[in-house]
């Protein structure tokens, strides 16, 4: 790795950090970060340099870290108007669903467009999260808000203007990206439901989440089996299909009633961020940051 820096007369204004080999997204932006935390920067923030973030959008997402209404922004590309018509269809259809897995998984319900890269974050969320165990490729923002659920820090959603078509280049093939982006989104559910809600401090939806994911599976796979059974065998008991729907309905309940109690456990680490609040707000009036609890 390589420094390179760029003097005028105000000093040291540019600093180029580059890597003699791509270790990918993940990894050049975990450096970026570490940089950051050496330099004591309150705010950090991350924008690509393939034209699809506005620059002009940039307060909107540092203003809220800076007045310390909030530890993480990051950028909405899905909540814009107009947002369909803009994101080519089928990363608009792939991000949504990964965002879906992403809410489960990170325990941020409010967020969506989970894979998007325009963010700011704060000082003390850099310094606690575990960078080093960052994931350091196309998944890493999925893992970097899991890991700050963990910690309880506030995370808001920002409509940005989506940005398409001005030369960008992308090599995601969504075939591949969803699957393993899928298998890394479960694993870090799995991580966070032992760290947060065993480790940390025991809650009971771990339990409803294991006897439920069982309970359905169970009654999913034992349905498909006996509707095989029937087609290519014969004719099945009834209380065999009546005991298939009670595994799968009472899975799917339990299911249910842990999100719902996820929900309500991390609902005070959402905060809503109105755009036109950001941009009228005074500097004088910004409000000071509050006390907030460590698990």
């Amino acid at each position: 790795m390589r420094q390179f820096i760029q003097r005028d007369g105000a000093g040291s204004r540019v600093v180029l950090i580059e890597h003699q080999r791509n270790a990918g997204v993940g990894a050049a932006i975990l450096t970026g970060y570490k940089e950051a935390i050496r330099r004591r920067m309150d705010v950090t923030a991350v924008m690509a340099g393939d034209g699809q973030m506005d620059p002009d959008e940039l307060h909107l997402l540092v203003g809220p870290v800076a007045r310390g209404e909030v530890d993480y922004a990051k950028g909405n590309r899905l909540f814009y108007r107009g947002a369909w018509n803009t994101i080519p269809r089928h990363r608009y259809l792939g991000n949504a669903f990964l965002s879906m897995l992403t809410k489960i998984a990170s325990g941020y319900w409010h967020v969506a467009d989970s894979q998007t890269g325009y963010t700011a974050i704060s000082l003390e969320a850099l310094e606690t999260a575990d960078l080093d165990g960052l994931y350091p490729r196309y998944g890493y923002p999925n893992d970097l808000l899991v890991r700050l659920n963990v910690y309880n820090f506030r995370v808001a959603d920002v409509p940005i203007r989506p940005v398409y078509n001005v030369g960008e280049r992308s090599d995601i093939r969504l075939h591949k990206v969803v699957p393993r982006m899928a298998w890394l989104i479960f694993k870090r559910f799995c991580w966070r439901m032992k760290e947060k809600y065993v480790i940390h401090d025991f809650h009971p939806l771990v339990l409803f989440y294991g006897f439920g994911s069982v309970s359905f599976l169970g009654g999913l796979l034992f349905g498909l089996y006996l509707f095989f059974y029937r087609i290519f065998a014969g004719p099945v008991a009834g209380t065999s299909g009546l005991f298939s729907v009670l595994l799968f309905t009472t899975g799917l309940q339990l299911l249910l009633f842990a999100m719902w109690f996820d929900m309500e456990t991390n609902r005070h680490l959402r905060v809503d961020v109105s755009p036109w609040r950001a941009q009228r707000q005074p500097a004088g009036d910004a409000p000071q940051p509050e006390e907030k609890s460590r698990r």
